[in-house]
């Protein structure tokens, strides 16, 4: 059990590190006046999520540790929005479409309301 938390650990730094990396480098090519890094950084870790999840699961069953490292770990220190979509598809393809827009729609909008709320608040502080 410790041992997936050390491979979360470190596949996360990784998976940060390549995020900080990529969502710098990324404007420096589009400029910035809309957010590109972070828009490619979260499509890039949606593919990657959608394929380790299909690949590990269905052909490649394996050690469930190495799934952890590489979904949880790096595409998880990389994007949670690839986590989230990986979830939403999920309930779809299991016909759980209420569900699924529910999701969706809290997680956008309570998201968006934690920010703004959280950033009322640290401009008081």
């Amino acid at each position: 059990m410790l041992r997936n938390y050390l491979y979360v650990f470190f596949g996360g730094g990784l998976g940060s590190s390549l995020r900080y990396w990529l969502s710098g480098l990324i404007p420096r090519y589009t400029g910035s006046q809309f957010p590109y890094g972070i828009l490619i950084v979260n499509i890039v870790g949606c593919f990657f999520i959608g394929f380790l999840m299909s690949a590990l699961e269905e052909r490649f069953i394996g050690n469930p540790s190495l799934r952890i490292f590489l979904t949880i770990g790096i595409i998880g220190g990389f994007t949670t929005f690839s986590t989230f979509s990986y979830e939403t598809i999920a309930m779809m393809h299991d016909s759980e479409f209420l569900r699924a827009s529910l999701y969706v729609g809290l997680s956008v909008a309570l998201g968006l309301g934690g920010t703004h709320v959280g950033s009322l608040i640290g401009k008081l502080i």
